[in-house]
């Protein structure tokens, strides 16, 4: 059959990928165990080229999209001789030393598509999957020491082979989960997530013949590259660098270089390589890299491999942000999100305004589990929290969203926390801290309260900018820290930002704060009418703007 390639053709071509991803996500949410999947959509779905390319933006966190490439990418190079990928094969990973990019609770699945013989596509999947075995419940611990303390390693391998399950492999996964039926659910979720895509793209490829469809890919890539190497040119060009002091007293360095048609980080001024699990792979650090530029260019642009041709990241191997085999990398997320903040940062004094301040810039995992009071189960609940985001110029921030990198997530409904974790929630409201102010101000974080019903539970979190705050622009104030708070039963408080296993017991409270973003302009410039109003609203007290605001 000869390729179609006329305009029209090629632009639902590229539709229906995106359409493909969307129904690939939708059936992995309906179909998934675990409210981190199912609620939260701690989740991404894509579509790539026979070569493990970026095919379309995907669904789901951002992040997690940009995971898919790099992943399906090692299992093309590996299982790569004559009769090692078949029709009706599936495969997995989560080690971020074998193409897993993240941490071990994030299990990637991907099937090749066939027609005719010919592989033309790749359908694939990351989720956050509740518990994967290792040294704690929900294989997350701030004590980890190496990669072997986090959980069950799958490097690259076959899961399904042509058609049918490799079941001793199976057997393995759930045996070392703490959790073993919703382990299972939530694989075989991911798993009709990844056929229904395979059988959609075999359908559009029988449809206007597998040269076109090969066609339209590979046109929308150079069409991405073009994009993205024009939006390239409306930055400043030159080169830029930002050194920030973390949380812990050490350093962070960032240099930017910004040429007519390059965007390159240079990450290899940074610390060694930690001993606990605040490491992240390269890959990681490339996949923040490529959501901070996406955001600085033209964030509405459809993605692909070609939209970060231009992206260039450079690290050194031993590093926090270019781990080296067997470091711990749990948390992983809290590193990478300070490439992002990193970048955004070193720039915002040079786009006129075009960048917010820094807004609250955790994930704020927060882990609590135990044995449900009801059913005598074992129950974990992951969640990543909500905050604020910086203002800009001309807006005051966002408040209670999730952070970048992480972002298109929702937050745990009330109710399924209470049914499904065995909890009670207290309260969810604004978190009313000093921070923020500006001529247009920060958004705010939230106040969250999470009531144990149980003895010998457990508590694991992990926050960033838990000492130092989400920084300011042209003169506003630095928004306020994430943390917890352990507020005991008999009347005692603990506060937190990192700690592992903590033992919490019935009617102990844990209280999450999250911050607020930074301030943008001169707070005594705010508009004395929206001062009011931020009084009324009950977002300031009376006697905090007149402080800040000199407005009474």
């Amino acid at each position: 059959m000869t390729a179609i390639k006329d305009p029209i053709t090629l632009e639902i071509i590229q539709n229906s990928l995106q359409a493909t991803a969307d129904e690939m996500f939708a059936a992995m949410r309906k179909t998934a165990m675990s409210s981190i999947i199912y609620e939260v959509l701690d989740m991404g779905t894509g579509v790539l080229d026979a070569k493990g390319q970026l095919a379309s933006s995907g669904a789901g966190i951002p992040g997690f999209v940009g995971v898919l490439d790099k992943s399906v990418k090692v299992l093309a190079e590996k299982f790569s001789r004559p009769g090692d990928i078949e029709p009706g094969d599936v495969f997995i990973t989560n080690d971020p030393y074998y193409g897993g990019v993240t941490h071990l609770n994030d299990l990637i699945v991907a099937m090749p598509v066939f027609v005719d013989g010919t592989l033309i596509a790749w359908t694939a999947n990351i989720a956050h999957n509740s518990d994967i075995g290792g040294m704690a419940p929900g294989s997350m611990s701030a004590d980890a020491r190496e990669i072997f303390q986090e959980g069950l390693r799958l490097p690259a391998i076959k899961l399904i082979s042509k058609g049918e399950p490799i079941k001793p492999l199976f057997e393995v996964i759930m045996v070392n989960s703490r959790m073993p039926d919703f382990i299972e659910g939530d694989l075989w979720a991911a798993i009709a997530s990844v056929r229904i895509g395979a059988k959609r793209l075999a359908e559009l490829a029988g449809k206007y013949g597998v040269e076109t469809f090969q066609t339209a890919v590979e046109n929308f890539i150079t069409v991405g590259e073009q994009k993205s190497r024009a939006e390239i040119a409306k930055l400043p060009n030159g080169t830029f660098e930002l050194t920030e002091e973390q949380d812990d007293g050490s350093f962070f360095n960032v240099k930017l270089t910004i040429t007519e048609d390059e965007f390159i980080v240079d990450l290899r001024d940074n610390p060694e390589q930690g001993d606990g699990p605040f490491n992240a792979s390269f890959d990681d650090a490339l996949v923040s890299t490529q959501v901070a530029f996406k955001s600085l260019t033209d964030s509405a642009l459809s993605a692909n491999e070609g939209t970060f041709r231009p992206v260039k990241l450079l690290t050194r191997e031993g590093t926090v942000f270019h781990a080296k085999e067997p470091a711990a990398v749990g948390f992983y997320y809290e590193v990478g999100i300070r490439v992002y903040d990193l970048i955004c940062r070193c720039l915002a004094p040079h786009m006129d305004g075009r960048i917010p301040a820094g807004h609250f810039a955790s994930i704020a995992g927060t882990f609590i589990g135990g044995i449900h009071p009801d059913t005598g189960r074992q129950y974990t609940i992951i969640e990543p929290q909500i905050g604020g985001w910086g203002a800009e110029k001309g807006y005051d921030g966002n408040s209670a969203i999730f952070s970048a990198v992480h972002g298109e997530t929702f937050n745990c409904p009330a109710e399924i926390s209470e049914a499904r974790n065995g909890l009670i929630i207290d309260r969810m409201e604004l978190n009313l801290e000093e921070g923020g102010e500006g001529q247009w101000t920060g958004g705010r974080g939230i106040k969250l309260d999470y009531r144990i019903r149980r003895d010998d539970s457990f508590l694991t979190i992990g926050y960033t900018r838990s000492k130092m705050k989400p920084w300011s622009l042209d003169g506003g104030n630095e928004g306020s820290n994430n943390y917890a708070l352990v507020r005991r039963k008999d009347g005692s408080e603990e506060r937190y930002a990192f700690i592992s296993g903590l033992r919490v017991d019935k009617d102990d409270v844990i209280r999450i704060m999250t911050g607020a973003g930074g301030g943008y302009g001169d707070p005594k410039k705010r508009d004395p009418e929206k001062v009011r109003q931020d009084i009324k609203n009950g977002l300031i007290s009376a006697e905090r703007a007149a402080e800040v605001h000199g407005v009474s």
